[in-house]
């Protein structure tokens, strides 16, 4: 009787421990370090510049939700669902960056990456779509399939997410570049052309960081990640505005969509939005 109690205990799955479930949010327990001196300002946060430059999502995010509603309410609500993702993504920024947990660091990059195929379901042009797909709703049904994939891929090997993460901008940019090729507006380039320069800019102070932290450390100013955010944040704005209206173009071209600025248009530089000058409202009607 003891041998067949042994025998039936060793065939009960084992189930992870508290200690080691609570280990995945202890602080530093991420295998990611960026260059900000740790515990430099702060004794609770770990990555102080890190932790407070997050704070660029949460102002951005509700001005691009009022800028974007007209052209939300015309095409599909859905499109706030980015802007709203995207204070998401600055909260597990900050919490990542406050704690450098192994939690944190799955919250933050797999926030993007929703939003990423939030982007990708909503956006990408319908003649561009894979040879088999015949409708939008089963283009987003292959990316959420291909995302929840991902997503699970990304517990793999986490180190190399961030990376993986930054290649769908290659993507993103080819297809700018090919829906671009015939366009002449000058607003629609030089939109496309600032979004193109934030990127290279954000994304040469992410690498910086990286693999230049010796070189930053030697001047005192280990803060490019933080710079990054800022930026990276901008030209989400840009970027998403620039699709947007794109897509509007070809969905919705009876609204006449045109680009203009916040928070003044003459400017041209600020924010990014869409104006719509008809609706279906103003429509006229046989």
């Amino acid at each position: 009787v003891e041998n067949s109690a042994v025998e039936y205990k060793t065939r009960i799955p084992s189930f992870p421990s508290f200690d080691k479930m609570a280990g995945v949010f202890a602080y530093e327990s991420s295998e990611v370090d960026w260059c900000e001196d740790n515990y430099k300002h702060s004794e609770n946060v770990v990555e102080y510049f890190n932790t407070m430059s997050s704070f660029i999502f949460f102002v951005i995010s509700p001005i691009m939700l009022y800028l974007l509603h007209p052209y939300a309410k015309e095409r599909n609500l859905a499109v706030h669902l980015v802007w709203i993702m995207m204070v998401f993504v600055g909260l597990f920024s900050m919490y990542f960056h406050m704690t450098l947990s192994f939690m944190g660091q799955m919250l933050d990059e797999l926030s993007i990456l929703w939003v990423l195929a939030l982007c990708y379901s909503l956006w990408f042009p319908r003649r561009h779509f894979p040879s088999f797909i015949k409708d939008r709703k089963s283009f987003c049904h292959m990316v959420l399939i291909i995302t929840v994939i991902s997503t699970l891929s990304s517990f793999v090997k986490p180190t190399a997410n961030a990376y993986a993460l930054n290649c769908f901008a290659i993507h993103i940019l080819y297809s700018l570049f090919v829906e671009l090729r015939s366009c002449t507006d000058e607003r629609v380039l030089r939109l496309a052309w600032a979004s193109i320069g934030l990127w290279v800019l954000a994304i040469s102070c992410w690498i910086s960081d990286r693999i230049g932290c010796s070189f930053w450390q030697k001047l005192d100013f280990c803060y490019m990640h933080g710079i990054w955010h800022i930026l990276i944040v901008v030209a989400t704005a840009y970027a998403s505005t620039l699709v947007a209206y794109l897509d509007a173009s070809l969905e919705i071209p009876y609204s006449l969509p045109d680009l203009q600025y916040w928070p003044r248009n003459n400017w041209s530089i600020g924010l990014p939005y869409i104006v719509l000058k008809s609706t279906t409202k103003t429509q006229k009607r046989c």
